[in-house]
């Protein structure tokens, strides 16, 4: 091989060594990219199992072991059980609609849940004696959104319905942390009720719960919370949550299905009586815990709770002459030897710092 044709064969062996490190340095390009791209598919992933199994793992969950012990830690174990329904978040009510007897917006209710939390707290800390407590049931009674079932509703509310749903499962969220910062432990059983129906209208009976944004709301907080190991969830895809506390059987229900009476909640006992009558048919419990009738009535006694608002007065109680009934909410302790041993109220309006 003569001088010239070596030279001419190095050329072209460096200009195949310049084209095969352009393409070394664009594959280790692309790998590092793929591998990237690998770990944020992977992350992606890893958060969207985790989100499936807060929904998965709480539709019909059973209450958690500390709920049912085969035999309690100690004599004294109790654990605080808390209702929060009927809170009608972003529902308007102008004081000077009704006579100045309430006020109610976005602003108001968030002060209302904190104060519904603070006052939880307080009940269990300063005013409960002589037991220890394992943790708290936060039961979610339903109507926690206005919802757009009325026309007025539409018209009046604070924000739409889905915007609606996403400031307040962060509210939520927030007030369960701090619930759960105190007690340590919080399960959270579920149900909807009339005011987060999609569709105005008749309600329907075929997939009444998903079709339902208290539904949706109370996933989407399940979602905000899905790390924290401190909170279990029960949201069924029934209209009725069945909540066993030491054997003392709950059965979490809205309310909405009692048809008859009138007149407040004392006119709707003999009614609510026999709905509670008729679902013992099918679901044994001993404790019904409904909400709806905006009307406190602690009688676990009688196998009846009915949960207040948070609320208040608003322009249909006054217009059919029902008897106001300041925001208040559902708070007991269940003891393993007693069942539910003290029954109080949550008032959850401070009119001075909410002003009006």
């Amino acid at each position: 091989m003569s001088e010239l044709e070596e030279f001419a064969d190095h050329a072209i062996l460096l200009e195949r060594l310049s084209r095969v490190e352009k393409a070394h340095g664009k594959a280790k390009a692309e790998l590092r990219i793929s591998r990237d791209q690998a770990s944020a598919l992977a992350a992606e992933r890893d958060g969207l199992l985790a989100r499936i199994s807060v929904y998965e793992k709480a539709a019909g969950k059973k209450p958690p072991k500390w709920l049912t012990p085969k035999a309690p830690k100690k004599k004294t174990s109790a654990t605080v059980v808390a209702v929060l329904s009927d809170t009608h978040w972003d529902e308007v009510v102008r004081p000077e609609e009704i006579d100045g007897a309430n006020a109610y917006d976005r602003r108001i209710a968030e002060l209302r849940l904190k104060r519904f939390s603070d006052k939880t707290i307080e009940l269990a800390r300063d005013y409960v004696a002589g037991v220890d407590i394992d943790g708290l049931v936060l039961m979610l009674g339903g109507d926690l959104i206005s919802g757009h079932i009325h026309d007025e509703l539409v018209e009046s509310n604070e924000a739409s319905s889905l915007a609606t749903v996403v400031h307040w499962s962060a509210q939520l969220a927030a007030a369960i942390r701090q619930l759960a910062d105190h007690f340590g432990k919080v399960h959270v059983p579920s149900v909807v009720g009339n005011h987060g129906r999609m569709k105005p209208g008749k309600p329907r009976m075929k997939g009444r719960v998903r079709d339902n944004l208290d539904w949706l709301l109370t996933t989407m907080t399940a979602n905000h919370l899905a790390g924290d190991e401190r909170v279990s969830w029960q949201i069924p895809d029934s209209t009725d949550a069945l909540v066993d506390v030491y054997g003392t059987r709950f059965l979490l229900t809205h309310g909405d299905q009692v048809r008859g009476g009138g007149g407040g909640v004392a006119g709707l006992l003999p009614p609510v009586f026999r709905m509670r009558e008729k679902k013992r048919t099918n679901t044994p419990f001993d404790v019904m815990v409904i909400g709806h009738f905006h009307q406190l009535n602690l009688a676990a006694a009688t196998g009846l709770v009915v949960n207040g608002s948070t609320k208040g007065p608003d322009e249909f109680s006054r217009i059919f002459n029902f008897k106001d009934e300041a925001p208040q909410q559902a708070f007991m302790v269940v003891t393993p030897k007693y069942g539910v041993s003290i029954q109080a109220p949550i008032h959850v309006m401070d009119r001075q710092k909410e002003g009006w």
